[in-house]
């Protein structure tokens, strides 16, 4: 699909600028860093060790037999989502530090956990942060056939119940990454010729088949090498680490634009878009959970998923006195701001559409 393109100026100008400057003055006015504070670093130390601590006393014998092998894999599964979330997403929108090595340093972890930092920039921050829920460009939208996300989607009869199959197939996440995804996308940013922004092909599909060999060694084969314990054992353990991370993720990323509230806009004849890129993102994204300090640190942030789109060079700390702003500045513009006030009330939602779509008739680009 070509790209497409947004309007500049307009109704909504205003918006975008006094919403702009009331955020810069926050900053200004109390003296604070956008970036990533003293908190954040405790919990990037943190959540890194969860990853890689119980990896070293598995591999050291201090969590040793089934159970502990078990164990090791299901921390690691925690720490893996908590390191995607909370630090190697932030650092690869380029706020967790000012420092460029800082945030390719830490947004490489993605490599550790068998995706690809690659793929992931491309995907994520140029495709779905640009073309938030637009059919054909948001990739986030298209996870296979079996799930259908926009009205636009072929409809199959499968999908009559994916509110029902959705969840299992949401734990197959992450591994899908290792074992396909990475380089079936990569062939497809290369056709979009947005892989240029990154890498050659040749650099990219090189260091991807590098880091998933380490990954696969580090993660299956050394362990098998090392430990006393059946390989069935080790490998069912591996996919239980890769079945709860490929759920949390899914489960924090997919209520945020894939729910009742927020739309899917297309673009007319001429590839272009009704909306300014702020009021397109109001409108297709939500939040949840907001009163919960204990759900936004353990989700990186991403509950503000509003401020996240609005604010992608901000580090996730800084989100809830930020979107103060944002819904105040909004609510003044008669613009929405789609907020559910828990995480279970957003995952029913996303539920219900999921059974919509699933229902809805096929509606032709």
């Amino acid at each position: 699909m070509e790209l497409v393109k947004f309007p500049r100026g307009g109704q909504y100008n205003d918006f975008t600028k006094e919403l702009r400057k009331s955020v810069n003055a926050y900053f200004k006015e109390n003296n604070i860093s956008r970036y990533a504070n003293t908190r954040m670093k405790v919990k990037t130390i943190f959540m890194v060790a969860l990853y890689i601590v119980p990896y070293v006393l598995m591999l050291t014998g201090v969590l040793s037999g089934t159970w502990g092998v078990f164990t090791a894999y299901i921390l690691m599964a925690l720490g893996m989502s908590g390191v995607g979330l909370s630090i190697m997403h932030d650092a690869n929108h380029g706020s967790y530090s000012k420092k460029k090595w800082v945030n390719t340093l830490l947004g490489n972890l993605i490599n550790m956990a068998g995706g690809s930092a690659i793929n992931w920039r491309l995907q994520h921050n140029v495709l779905h942060h640009s073309f938030t829920n637009i059919y054909g460009l948001d990739q986030d939208l298209n996870p296979g056939k079996l799930m259908r996300f926009t009205p636009r989607t072929e409809k199959l009869k499968a999908h009559n119940y994916q509110h029902l199959y959705a969840w299992f197939l949401y734990s197959l996440m992450t591994i899908y990454w290792v074992i396909g995804k990475d380089f079936k996308d990569l062939a497809l940013y290369r056709k979009m010729g947005i892989l240029k922004q990154e890498a050659t092909y040749t650099e990219a599909i090189a260091r991807i088949f590098l880091t998933k060999a380490l990954y696969i060694f580090f993660m299956i084969v050394l362990p098998i090498m090392v430990l006393s314990v059946p390989v069935w054992i080790i490998l069912t353990a591996f996919m239980v680490k890769h079945f709860i991370a490929g759920l949390i993720l899914s489960l924090v990323f997919q209520p945020a634009h894939v729910i009742e509230e927020t739309a899917f806009p297309e673009p007319d004849g001429e590839h272009k878009m009704e909306d300014i890129i702020a009021v397109h993102q109001l409108k297709t994204t939500s939040n949840f959970g907001n009163g919960s300090k204990l759900l936004t640190w353990l989700v990186g942030g991403l509950n503000y998923q509003i401020e996240h789109h609005l604010f992608p060079n901000i580090c996730h700390v800084h989100y809830p006195a930020v979107s103060k702003i944002v819904k105040a500045t909004a609510h003044k513009y008669g613009l929405p701001y789609y907020h559910q006030p828990t995480f279970g009330a957003a995952i029913a939602d996303h539920a219900r559409m999921l059974k919509k779509l699933g229902q809805q008739e096929y509606i032709a680009g």
